[in-house]
C-alpha cells in the first residue's frame, strides 16, 4: 500500500513540474532578429564540429545566417519550414535538435523509456527482497548442521 502512495506522489510531482515547466516558457521570439536567432541556433555548422550557425563564423556558417535572415524577412516560412528547406540543401547533419517525428523521435525517447523501466524494476526488486522474511529451516539444512556439530574437528584430534 505504501508503495502504491510513492508512485502516486512520484506522479503528482512529476506532472507539477512539467506543468511549472510549461507555464515559463516564453511565448516565443518577438522581432525578426529573434527569429533568425533561434533558427540558427538550431542548426549546426556544416564545416564546423559542434557549432551552431548562430554561433560560428565560418563561411558556410555566414551563408545559412545570410539565407535564414532573407526567409525570415520575406515572411513566406514558417521557422519549422526555413529549417527544413536548409536540412534539405544541407542534409540532415545540420540539425541540432532532434526532429520529434517518426524514427527521429523514437531513437531519441527509446532509451530514456528504457532507462525509466529499469529503474522502476530495480526499485520493485529491492521492495519485494526488503519484504521478504527468511523462513524456518529446511529439514535438510537442520540434518546438516547436526552432521556438521555431531563431527569431530580437526583442531580436537591434534590435541
Amino acid at each position: 500500500m505504501k508503495t502504491r502512495k510513492s508512485v502516486w506522489l512520484a506522479m503528482l510531482l512529476l506532472v507539477c513540474l512539467l506543468l511549472a515547466f510549461g507555464a515559463t516558457r516564453s511565448g516565443g521570439p518577438q522581432t525578426q532578429q529573434d527569429r533568425i536567432d533561434l533558427v540558427t541556433s538550431h542548426l549546426a555548422c556544416p564545416t564546423c564540429s559542434g557549432e551552431s550557425v548562430f554561433v560560428s563564423r565560418a563561411s558556410a556558417a555566414e551563408a545559412i545566417r545570410t539565407e535564414v535572415a532573407r526567409q525570415v524577412g520575406a515572411g513566406i516560412r514558417t521557422d519549422d519550414e526555413i529549417i527544413s528547406y536548409i536540412e534539405q540543401r544541407f542534409g540532415s547533419q545540420v540539425l541540432l535538435v532532434p526532429r520529434s517525428t517518426g524514427l527521429d523521435s523514437l531513437v531519441w525517447s527509446l532509451p530514456a523509456a528504457v532507462l525509466i523501466i529499469a529503474l522502476s524494476l530495480l526499485v520493485g526488486a529491492f521492495a519485494r527482497w526488503g519484504r521478504r522474511t527468511p523462513g524456518a529451516p529446511s529439514v535438510a539444512d537442520e540434518t546438516l548442521v547436526k552432521n556438521a556439530l555431531a563431527e569431530p574437528s580437526q583442531d580436537d584430534n591434534e590435541s
